[in-house]
């Protein structure tokens, strides 16, 4: 498939006038990618009947290896849920985590993975690879790490300019 050019995105957005200015056109770009690389994803969460950000909170929690707090998880989670502790909550329900009382601070609540949680991953792993690997390997390496760099660059923009 051959790459998208400006043109091709204001066709596919119907736009008669194209962008007001390049940095709208790129935002609106990544906007619109980022959709279009989810949906499949998210048909593969949906085998565990989870979100993507449910996903990405068992993720955490697998990886850390030690319970953690709620902000610990918001500060790794790739994108934000405005309800983390209602997540939990859900998650909890499910059997997918643990959520206990710090013994040092009665404030805090640590949350960890359980076995069940675990193994759902563990079915959810492949396909989750296989969704992604299919919509991004024809690029090549040398594409796809071109594109990490510019996109750790346009974060790091974004963060700095607040």
């Amino acid at each position: 498939m051959p790459p998208m050019t400006r043109r091709a995105l204001q066709d596919e957005l119907a736009l008669s006038r194209g962008f007001p200015s390049l940095e709208e056109e790129v935002y609106i770009g990544l906007v619109r990618t980022t959709w279009q690389l989810d949906a499949r994803v998210h048909r593969a969460y949906r085998q565990g009947e989870l979100t993507a950000s449910q996903y990405n909170v068992l993720r955490i929690l697998r990886g850390s290896g030690e319970p953690l707090s709620c902000t610990e998880i918001a500060d790794r989670m790739v994108t934000r849920d405005s309800d983390l502790t209602r997540l939990l909550g859900g998650l909890e329900k499910r059997g997918l985590v643990k959520r206990l009382r710090a013994a040092d601070d009665a404030r805090r609540v640590d949350n960890r993975i359980t076995a069940k949680g675990r193994t759902l991953l563990k079915r959810l792993d492949q396909p989750v690879q296989d969704a992604i690997r299919s919509q991004l390997s024809k690029a090549g390496k040398k594409k796809l790490e071109d594109l990490a760099g510019l996109l750790e660059d346009v974060r790091l923009i974004a963060k700095e300019a607040g």
